[in-house]
């Protein structure tokens, strides 16, 4: 536990000037909080979903934690079969991250990663190119979290970067940002990833993973939204036992262009819960971007958010949801409502 964590009160994002360095960016490589004990014994597959227990079993073979039975689903499959890279196709709360995370914890590797497509590419950013590849050469796993398909420039740095990886021996598990009411996407997905990733497609696997979002809450749901005098009581609340954010939403979203998203996680530092006052739909989808980012590390880290205004789930106008991150705001929005609700 960081010193920050023990602190009391009420803080501004707005005014926090958070630094990164490479190293420290390496160091935060690990699954999020609420993942740093997942195992494929604690994830529940949905018996009415079956494709849950079938990618269950085939993450637990990949990941050398399991030893198929005869005549099991893998009687036929030696291991080195097993292409070195895997994809987990699925929409929101089925249990990709869990199980992505179970990967990480079941395979007995002296070096591996695990973090979101965002973390690696700002690692990129921030350290080089060449840098990366000399940094992760001879790493024995890379995890890579909701894998972005709408950024050509990102994702071609990221196939360029893994099959140089994979040449060297690194295993790979990736997962994707579908959602599940995409009219039909999520079926497509693999096939975009394998398509975006032409280089190396031959090196990966995929794995549909089908069911309804663990939430049990429909995207369409709306965020809590708090009067004035609730908000003011929660943040008291929140700021008697721990840490608090407090800021005016239109002044978070502007700061959010001075901080580097790979800055973000440093940002929420030692924070309890995060708190928003006045919130209103985005006209500039630079600015909707840079808090979908934000967001998910709020996610990550489990923070309850409070706010006023509009219903955060409705900061996203039609015209950006109908837009090429459409993926991107339907997840936020299942996380800025399960976050609103907690």
């Amino acid at each position: 536990m960081t010193a920050s964590a023990t602190r009391t009160g009420v803080v501004h994002l707005a005014e926090r000037a958070p630094q990164l360095a490479g190293a420290e960016m390496v160091a935060a490589l690990v699954p999020p909080p609420q993942f740093a004990d997942a195992t494929f014994d604690t994830y529940r597959a949905d018996p009415a979903y079956p494709s849950q227990q079938q990618a269950k079993d085939l993450l637990q073979a990949f990941s050398g934690s399991s030893t198929p039975a005869k005549g099991g689903l893998f009687r036929r499959a030696k291991r080195p079969e097993l292409k070195p890279g895997v994809y987990l196709d699925g929409g929101f709360g089925v249990g990709k991250t869990h199980l992505l995370a179970s990967v990480y914890h079941a395979m007995s590797a002296r070096r591996k990663y695990f973090g979101s497509f965002i973390e690696y590419t700002a690692l990129v950013g921030a350290l080089g190119y060449q840098k990366t590849v000399e940094l992760f050469r001879g790493a024995d796993l890379l995890c890579i979290d909701e894998f972005e398909l709408d950024d050509p420039g990102d994702t071609m740095v990221m196939t360029r970067l893994l099959g140089e990886l994979v040449g060297s021996g690194t295993r790979l598990a990736a997962t994707s940002n579908t959602p599940p009411n995409a009219l039909g996407e999520g079926r497509f997905a693999a096939q975009d990833f394998l398509r975006e990733i032409h280089a190396m497609a031959a090196s990966f696997q995929t794995i549909r993973i089908d069911g309804t979002d663990f939430r049990h809450r429909a995207l369409d749901g709306h965020a809590a939204v708090l009067e004035p005098a609730q908000y003011e009581a929660a943040i008291a609340n929140a700021a008697a036992a721990g840490l608090a954010s407090d800021d005016a939403f239109d002044a978070l979203v502007a700061h959010l262009a001075r901080v580097h998203p790979s800055r973000y996680i440093r940002l929420i530092d030692g924070l309890s819960l995060v708190g928003l006052r006045d919130v209103a739909p985005f006209a500039d989808q630079s600015a909707a971007l840079r808090f979908v980012a934000f967001i998910d590390r709020v996610y990550d880290a489990q923070l309850p958010i409070r706010a006023t205004g509009t219903s955060l789930d409705l900061v996203f106008p039609e015209e950006m949801l109908a837009g090429g991150y459409r993926k991107k705001y339907l997840r936020a929005i299942s996380r800025l409502v399960a976050s609103t609700l907690d």
